[in-house]
């Protein structure tokens, strides 16, 4: 019998994990793959703030502060900017009120990001303090914003659809010589995310009048945005188009397969794909057969993810951990347990080492599958040799969880250093509606208050549907109220519904709550009240 997983976590050197898992983590928070470096907000209920730190934080808040309210008080940015430019000129005693460095900038745009018109000002009074003529005694030994600073303005106004906005900063760019190729690829970036796919080949078409180097990798990187916001046909479609002028590379269709393998998982395109590539001569690489590897593990497709590999193999290709990796989990999802073990032998002999993503596809499909102790035994190794768990692992626990062990689960996740985090608290509401346990699932909900984790639109959003599916109208008002109140978009079809049933009960409120409603009574037990 494996120990339960709250005492298979609580171990006497599990502070020496927390410390790796710390280690790991600024690790993560300072660096960014090749292919999302323009993303700033990974994970958009906590994001990873940039990796700056800067003395004072009372001068940051008094920064913000000042940048914020001249943004919301004057009646244009014009204004708002000589508001701030004449404050600067005004001030004798005390802090400058314009950024000391550049650090401090980046830092206040960053918690500007929600307001995107406070961070474009922001950027812009930086630019006009630096420009100054120090002569002026304002302004003097003021550095110019870094180029982070400018990608910041320009993702801010990207993420909130504030396109002109972000294409105003672009243009202040160029004139000050300071456009770079990544402001470009955060835009076309933020066109696609918006499904815009048009506007963000349109943006990559104008680069070379703008004076930005138009090169494979910027194409790349257009194809990469398209694929990352589900757009793959159109992605594909374009690499076709500009072959003339970006030679088809195994590189360009790995991109596609990517999309086809990862971002959405379907096997018949991603072999669509693969044939495309024998029809244009380009010989799939490592990263191909990787992709076709785990695409095919994922849809649980023992025979052909041991074929790839094999034929990997006889190409000269060598297996990286992501192979094994995907091995791993087919092979315990189709209850090959024997051989899913043999897969850790292996790496070893060939001079890898197992990693929590190795841990992690072993225990994922074992949890799915309800073998829960097994999964517990997993992760009781996995700990023992020095590997932390991750979110991920405690979310395939959470998702076959009751109410009462996943509640306990919240508070060891907390108690270690593992979250929990706003997608987990999202995740349960979910499993408990779709159970049909509302009760359980607001227990979440209030839950998730006591961990500082504010609710985002999409946990309203679940909470509301899945309330109106288990007929709890007023409930779902009271939320949806809130959520509206919070600043939050509403949605056509639920203001439809709630429009049908306020009508239909609009002579049925009782005093005590806003939309608590006076059950009906028929005609004859109401005669009978009144005879009495």
């Amino acid at each position: 019998m494996a120990p339960p997983l709250a005492a298979a976590i609580r171990r006497p050197h599990l502070s020496y994990f927390r410390r790796i898992l710390w280690s790991h983590h600024l690790r993560l928070s300072t660096s960014h793959s090749p292919s999302d470096q323009s993303d700033f907000e990974p994970d958009p209920d906590h994001p990873i703030p940039p990796p700056h730190s800067i003395d004072g934080d009372g001068e940051l808040a008094s920064f913000v502060h000042r940048i914020s309210s001249a943004a919301s008080s004057a009646s244009s940015p014009k204004d708002a900017l000589s508001l701030l430019l004449s404050s600067s000129s005004s001030s004798t005693t005390g802090p400058s009120p314009a950024p000391a460095s550049p650090a401090l900038l980046v830092c206040a745009l960053w918690e500007l990001r929600r307001d995107p018109d406070a961070a474009a000002l922001a950027v812009r009074y930086g630019d006009e303090s630096s420009a100054v003529d120090g002569a002026d005694g304002v302004g003097a030994g003021l550095q110019p914003p870094p180029a982070e600073a400018w990608h910041l303005a320009v993702w801010a106004a990207g993420k909130a659809r504030r396109f002109d906005l972000a294409w105003a900063v672009v243009r202040r760019m160029r004139r000050r010589g300071v456009l770079t190729r990544r402001a470009i690829v955060i835009l076309m970036e933020r066109y696609a995310a918006a499904n815009e796919v048009n506007k963000a080949i349109k943006t990559f078409d104008v680069m070379e009048k703008f004076k930005v180097e138009v090169d494979q990798t910027a194409f790349y990187s257009l194809l990469r945005a398209l694929c990352k916001s589900k757009n793959i046909e159109d992605a594909e479609e374009l690499l076709l188009l500009r072959k003339k002028f970006f030679s088809l590379t195994a590189e360009g269709f790995n991109i596609i397969l990517d999309g086809w393998c990862n971002v959405i998982t379907d096997v018949a395109e991603a072999k669509r794909v693969w044939r495309e590539m024998s029809n244009y001569c380009i010989t799939p690489d490592g990263i191909s057969y990787t992709l076709m590897v785990s695409c095919f593990s994922k849809v649980g497709n023992l025979f052909d993810a041991l074929r790839v590999y094999d034929e990997m193999k006889k190409r000269g290709w060598t297996p990286g951990i992501g192979v094994y990796n995907s091995l791993v989990y087919v092979l315990t999802r189709e209850n090959c347990m024997k051989d899913a073990h043999n897969i850790f032998s292996k790496l070893i002999y060939k001079g890898l080492q197992p990693n929590v993503e190795t841990y992690n596809n072993m225990i994922i499909p074992l949890c799915e599958s309800c073998k829960l102790d097994e999964a517990r035994m997993v992760m009781e190794s996995m700990i023992l040799k020095g590997i932390v768990p991750t979110i991920s692992t405690y979310h395939a626990f959470l998702k076959q969880e009751g109410i009462d062990e996943s509640l306990k689960l919240l508070r060891k996740m907390k108690e270690d250093g593992f979250g929990p985090k706003s997608d987990t608290f999202l995740m349960l509401l979910d499993k408990f509606f779709l159970l049909n346990e509302s009760g359980n699932a607001l227990r979440v909900w209030n839950e998730m208050r006591k961990y500082d984790i504010s609710p985002a639109r999409s946990h309203y959003m679940t909470v509301v549907q899945g309330l109106v599916k288990h007929g709890c109208m007023p409930r779902a008002l009271e939320y949806y109220d809130e959520m509206k109140e919070n600043g939050f978009a509403s949605d056509t079809q639920l203001e439809k519904e709630f429009k049908t049933f306020l009508l239909a009960n609009r002579d049925h409120w009782r005093g005590g709550g806003k939309y608590n409603i006076i059950p009906q009574r028929s005609k004859h037990f109401a005669r009978r009240s009144r005879m009495q």
